[in-house]
């Protein structure tokens, strides 16, 4: 009797194991180049390949976190002109759009192709009342392209890459992930480093980097495959390298400056992404940001959320 009873007790752990294994979160890190010339505009369709393969149930994009004030604070006066225009149309539909959250839900339980005109300017409206950067501009590019989005590239990766995967697999909103905050500082840093390393021969190092990235590229790009170099982990690896100030040969304050405020702002991300995710019930999320971050983030979500998986593209 003894015997069966732990029989039925290893059967038991095993089971439960195995189904914890099975149901291990994913999350697939994809590295773009945000703005592309227009040569390899094209060069986000492996990238939209490789997503729409690994068929994720949600979608994390660089973009503020609607109730991250910090970040908005800075970005409302920062570095991107975007992020003003929109912070102060934000400000602007909080005075005077007649929000409805019944309404809103509503809306956003019908499929695309139910959405009448109307309904998509009151989630547009929706979105920038929130302060949703991401959504807001998902629903803008609906109502300009419509469900299947635009056969010409725009240039902009993140865009042709996020809008078209969330709608060829029927995603309704997606999910914003980004930290801003300390990105004043960390443009400051830059410069300073910049102006040391033009006498200790960081310069000269940062030079040879960029490049041999340049020409490590061409090749790729002409034959339409620049998404995919890029997410190799040599090309991922060089360019964290040059974000994170780690190339340099003598160690400035700058530079020492710059890889703290770079560290931070991933580990930030990394946190935003992982508590959304461990809260919900998707098991498979892709994770399309700038892919200098892509290392940073793929360092911060294993050391510090083990229970998650991370993939690469290129894995």
């Amino acid at each position: 009797m003894k015997t069966i009873i732990n029989i039925c007790i290893i059967f038991i752990l095993f089971t439960t194991v195995s189904f914890s294994q099975s149901t291990q979160k994913e999350v697939l890190i994809i590295g773009t180049m945000h703005t592309v010339p227009k040569i390899v505009k094209k060069s986000y369709k492996p990238m939209l390949r490789r997503a729409k393969k690994y068929n994720p149930q949600a979608i994390y994009v660089e973009s503020p976190m609607a109730n991250d004030s910090i970040s908005w604070e800075y970005l409302k006066t920062g570095w991107s002109k975007g992020y003003q225009k929109f912070y102060q149309l934000s400000n602007s539909l909080k005075k005077s759009f007649d929000f409805n959250e019944v309404k809103f839900n509503s809306i956003i339980a019908k499929s695309h192709a139910e959405m009448t005109p109307k309904d998509l300017d009151y989630l547009i409206n929706s979105f920038g009342y929130l302060r949703d950067n991401g959504n807001y501009g998902y629903y803008s590019y609906i109502k300009k392209h419509g469900i299947k989005g635009t056969k010409k590239a725009t240039r902009h990766e993140d865009g042709d890459l996020t809008y078209k995967l969330a709608l060829q697999i029927g995603i309704k909103m997606v999910a914003n992930m980004d930290d801003q905050r300390t990105n004043g500082e960390y443009h400051t840093a830059w410069n300073k480093c910049s102006k040391e390393g033009g006498s200790n021969g960081n310069n000269a190092v940062s030079r040879k980097l960029n490049k041999r990235d340049y020409n490590s590229a061409m090749i790729p790009a002409i034959f339409r495959g620049l998404g995919k170099h890029v997410n190799k982990r040599k090309s991922l690896e060089r360019l964290h390298n040059m974000s994170s100030f780690s190339y340099v040969i003598e160690d400035t304050e700058g530079c020492k400056e710059g890889r703290h405020y770079w560290r931070e702002r991933n580990e930030r991300m990394a946190d935003n992404i992982a508590t959304q995710i461990l809260t919900s019930e998707n098991e498979r999320s892709v994770v399309i940001v700038g892919a200098s971050h892509v290392i940073g983030l793929e360092k911060a979500l294993k050391e510090n959320y083990p229970t998650l998986k991370i993939k690469l593209m290129n894995d």
